[in-house]
């Protein structure tokens, strides 16, 4: 069999696609820390094999109809097993290929952003040890095996949010984001080991064939399907788990394009889609998923609304996004969820990369600072950042309007319509907050000579434009045209991920017609509310929801979800179980040791005592001993 292997060359590529990142870790930590330049081109070199790899898969396989499994027996239990290998289908081949190929821009842009960074080997380390697990974790061909990169992926994340751990509030992110999401994937793993205690094996193919229905009750089925489903609301930041993602935003800015925009959240979504056959036999857990989705859609649509960092901005419009897949995928839309993640990955990591050189350059996060600095003085990010405001805003002719229609016209076929109203409300929330940020930037209503900040811009520009500038400009350019033309491979992708031209998200669409019109109008409207208190010459750059001193207290504090959190923490867990269990340990567990320790310092002394003097005592004692025994033995 290891023969046949080693001549398949879909087995080699795949092998090569998934352990090159890990060399380059391995060899960038053990031998070349100390050489920066050799350090990034391994690295580098590492992920550009692995996207050639996922390329010549993704094309080999464009009409593959059946899933290709390569497994072998991992973990044996009497009649259970665990299988370990790669599963190649129409989803896996695809979100392969998307990891590979943001890997690959957000390192070649890094080249300019980190350069001088004293951790820059270690920063191509960590870089590498995610492609890794994140690419193992799409090729998974058990549930298991995929939960082993979920948590390589969570290190991977800790490690990229605390690079900086100099700074106390980049270690706190880092380990506020690890134990958050540790929550969800502890139910997570209890929702495997409920699989696997009923089924007997967690095969990502048996669990999604329809012999799951035989072999477990409709509640066990739904009970499972929630559990998982905590791991998906802890890795891709959904409500109540939504609050470490802006806070992650600490880590350096290729770092939040990668892990928490484009690849590494969307890992949550691809577990939904990879597991949809599986969420799908139990209604019950499809609509507390789609309630779950809603919820953080329109939540933290509002947080984006009053913040003035730009990267929360793009954090809290992730977490909408993610929340407005994950809506797409429990209305049943398949295809309309893994075509928003797959659109969402361009725009919103040119969203980060766009901002990354706005912060390079100003030093400085508010967007209200890098507009009086003279930040549309920077050409190339900003018409980039603005055709991705456009497609996350879901205007023509951008990707993020045909994703956003095709999730919209599958919420259109439910029964209940405030499922379609709460994805219209998001529409005009996303298009407002995006562009309310572009406004800030373009039109800086301050009395600070915006020519001098230009020419700062332009200095900028000429200065980093023969290395750094340059090294982060060519990324920005491929990600938009990537922006500009994703959207027309709509019926392409639909065929490559169901083998039909045609599904139910473009049936559903075809009878709710004026849906199209509802949503661009809605779009157009948050985007002209957004030039009325923002653009407009005389705007005071003061939104709807800042004019309310409560409503935008509610929104900065994030509805106050990180205070009952604390508040949680301070009263139950140390005031309530901290406190009953230190009195168990002082009163039960300390005061039963010392107890027993008295008791034995106290027999010691009273056998001491007798060792000392009294020797008529003992005299007497022996001469009676003596006695009895003469009697026993003579009489």
């Amino acid at each position: 069999m290891t023969l046949t292997l080693m001549k398949d060359w879909t087995f080699i590529t795949a092998a090569m696609t998934v352990l090159l990142p890990f060399g380059a870790f391995v060899l960038i930590m053990l031998f070349t820390r100390k050489r920066a330049r050799l350090s990034a081109g391994l690295s580098i070199g590492a992920v550009t094999g692995s996207l050639a790899g996922a390329v010549f898969l993704l094309v080999r396989y464009r009409h593959l109809k059946t899933s290709i499994q390569y497994a072998g027996q991992w973990l044996v239990s009497g009649d259970i097993t665990v299988p370990i290998g790669f599963l190649l289908d129409p989803l896996s081949l695809l979100m392969l290929t998307i990891v590979s190929a943001i890997c690959f821009l957000v390192q070649i842009y890094s080249l300019g952003y980190m350069a001088g960074d004293r951790g820059f080997s270690r920063y191509y380390a960590f870089m590498s040890l995610f492609a890794w697990a994140m690419i193992s974790l799409t090729l998974s061909v058990s549930m298991l095996q995929l939960y082993v990169f979920w948590e390589l992926v969570g290190l991977s994340s800790y490690l990229l949010i605390g690079f900086w751990y100099e700074k106390f509030s980049a270690s706190e992110a880092g380990k506020k984001a690890f134990v958050m999401t540790r929550f969800g994937d502890v139910a997570f793993l209890l929702g495997l080991l409920l699989v696997l205690m009923n089924l007997g094996n967690l095969d990502i193919l048996k669990m999604n064939s329809p012999m799951v229905a035989v072999h477990m009750a409709p509640g066990l089925i739904t009970l499972s399907a929630l559990l998982i489903f905590g791991g998906i609301v802890g890795k891709s930041a959904q409500f109540p788990l939504l609050t470490w993602l802006p806070d992650a935003m600490e880590g350096p800015t290729p770092v939040s394009a990668l892990l928490h925009s484009a690849t590494m959240v969307a890992a949550g979504v691809f577990l939904f889609a990879r597991l949809f056959p599986f969420f799908s036999h139990s209604p019950t857990a499809m609509t507390v998923c789609l309630a779950i989705g809603t919820i953080s859609m329109l939540l933290s649509s509002t947080m984006a609304m009053v913040s003035r960092d730009i990267k929360q901005v793009w954090a809290y419009s992730t977490i909408s996004q993610l929340g407005f897949m994950i809506m797409g995928l429990a209305a049943g839309g398949y295809v309309a969820g893994v075509f928003h993640l797959t659109t969402h990955a361009g725009f919103k990591a040119l969203l980060f990369l766009c901002s990354g050189v706005f912060i390079h350059t100003y030093k400085s996060n508010d967007m209200f600072e890098i507009g009086r600095q003279g930040g549309r003085g920077l050409k190339i990010p900003m018409i980039c950042m603005v055709v991705a405001a456009a497609a996350l805003s879901g205007l023509p002719p951008f990707s993020g309007f045909f994703s956003k229609e095709l999730i919209l016209a599958q919420l259109a076929g439910l029964n209940n319509p405030i499922w379609l109203a709460a994805g219209l409300m998001g529409v005009f929330l996303t298009a407002y907050y995006a562009f309310r940020l572009i406004f800030i930037i373009l039109f800086p209503k301050t009395n600070v000579d915006e020519k001098a900040g230009e020419n700062i811009a332009s200095k900028h520009n000429h200065k980093e434009g023969h290395l750094h500038y340059r090294m982060m400009a060519w990324p920005l350019i491929i990600l938009a045209a990537i922006t500009l033309v994703l959207g027309f491979c709509q019926k392409m992708l639909q065929l490559f991920l169901t083998g039909r031209p045609a599904g139910m998200e473009e049936i559903a669409g075809n009878h709710h017609a004026w849906l199209l019109y509802a949503a661009l109008g809605l779009a157009v409207i948050g985007l002209i509310l957004a030039w009325m208190e923002f653009g407009r010459r005389k705007a005071g750059q003061i939104g709807f929801a800042e004019r309310i001193p409560a409503v935008k207290s509610l929104f900065l504090e994030r509805w106050y979800i990180d205070r009952m959190y604390r508040w949680l923490l301070d009263v139950v867990i140390y005031r309530g179980v901290s406190n009953i269990c230190t009195k168990n340990d002082n009163q039960v567990i300390d005061g039963s040791i010392h107890a027993v320790s008295k008791g034995v310092v106290r027999s010691g002394r009273m056998l001491s005592d007798l060792h000392l003097s009294m020797i008529q005592y003992k005299l007497m004692t022996m001469f009676v001993v003596i006695l009895f025994l003469a009697l026993y033995f003579f009489l």
